[in-house]
């Protein structure tokens, strides 16, 4: 399934560096401008470190329009803030606000941030999401999910939450506690047994241990160091359907290879065990995992991605990537079979919203898909 989406705003994001720059020099004619010399300096001072302020907030956004969701208005408001003012040397906590609708039905609200305690002693982090879309589902398994004949519609509503709190016990080490709560509604079902006679609506609780090991010189946008967490979560009878549990490892790594550049590759593993319900099975696509693929197409107990991406800092505030990789869903490890492999690859654009902090507009082609992305942060 193809995704042609074009995001308006961007293509002033895009021209921006130049924009701002015959703006800048004269800052008495940027004044006499009023609004719209106003447009221009807010989004020219966006991505500049401001130590008197103890909040750096800033908006941007803008309209849209996608093949399958019609047009839209999207809005990204990000925030970075220091725990501790005095210390320099602590990398800044992040918020981020999102929100999005469509004239088909799709609605996005979420809000996610990491916060930073002084020292790095400690680390919190949130995401908290809710949409609502008309979409399709393809079945369970590569079997069914390669068969575009499988391909059937209905109305999906997720409220996602998850939080984690971790102490930092050695240099670079966090161990702590999570917790994850999903409920999913899938109406209007199509094709009824593609979903195996499991049901509609789902509810899922979770808890769960967090290990992590950070090298990264920059949480939000590395340019160097080493990314790796282990995750194993446990959702039991007593509120959900069934007994299942999640284990989910994240391995990065950054280099930089010559100035501006530098190369970022992710391997990530999910697996679940257990009477897991349809809507928390393992799955890629979207705007982070397998980029260009339609999110939930490919899903099944167990997935692996494996991607390689080249960032490459182009002139101001612009920037470009390319990357390729590979995904694999399979059931468990013993039906683990390398046949079957689904390719991905992708070229995007960058623009330095706030100072490391990119909005980003991706194109992703995977096996007979693509589609465009719109988002802020790095995919990994």
């Amino acid at each position: 399934m193809k995704t042609y989406t074009v995001t308006v705003f961007i293509l002033a994001v895009a021209l921006w560096p130049w924009a701002a720059s015959a703006a800048a020099p004269d800052s008495t004619a940027v004044q006499r401008k009023g609004l719209i010399g106003k447009f221009i300096s807010y989004f020219d001072e966006a991505n500049k470190p401001k130590d008197y302020k103890k909040f750096d907030f800033s908006v941007i956004g803008g309209p849209h329009y996608s093949s399958d969701r019609g047009f839209g208005i999207g809005l990204v408001a990000a925030g970075l803030y220091r725990t501790d003012e005095a210390d320099s040397l602590l990398q800044p906590s992040s918020v981020a606000l999102t929100a999005d609708a469509t004239t088909g039905n799709f609605y996005d609200i979420g809000i996610e941030g990491l916060n930073i305690f002084p020292a790095d002693r400690f680390r919190l982090a949130y995401d908290i999401n809710f949409q609502s879309f008309d979409t399709d589902f393809w079945g369970i398994g590569y079997a069914r999910e390669r068969s575009d004949a499988n391909k059937s519609s209905y109305k999906y509503f997720k409220l996602e939450a998850d939080l984690s709190f971790t102490a930092q016990v050695a240099r670079r080490l966090f161990v702590g506690p999570r917790i994850e709560y999903a409920y999913v509604n899938g109406k209007h079902r199509e094709n009824v047994w593609l979903w195996e006679g499991q049901p509609h609506r789902t509810a899922a609780l979770g808890f769960g241990a967090i290990l992590s090991y950070d090298t990264r010189d920059y949480v939000h946008n590395a340019y160097s160091g080493w990314y790796l967490n282990l995750t194993q979560m446990f959702f039991l009878r007593w509120y959900n359907r069934g007994n299942f549990s999640v284990s989910e490892i994240t391995a990065s790594h950054y280099e930089p290879v010559w100035k501006g550049g530098v190369v970022a590759a992710l391997f990530h593993g999910r697996f679940t065990y257990g009477a897991t319900p349809w809507a928390l099975l393992s799955t890629f696509g979207g705007s982070d995992l397998m980029r260009g693929y339609y999110e939930g197409r490919y899903r099944d107990k167990c997935a692996m991605v494996l991607t390689v991406e080249l960032r490459q800092h182009v002139w101001k505030r612009s920037g470009a990537v390319v990357w390729a990789g590979a995904g694999k869903i399979f059931p468990n490890f013993q039906e683990l079979r390398f046949n079957h492999l689904l390719p991905n690859f992708g070229v995007g654009y960058r623009w330095e919203f706030k100072k490391r902090v990119n909005v980003r507009l991706d194109y992703g082609i995977g096996r007979h898909c693509s589609s465009f992305i719109f988002s802020i942060n790095e995919a990994f």
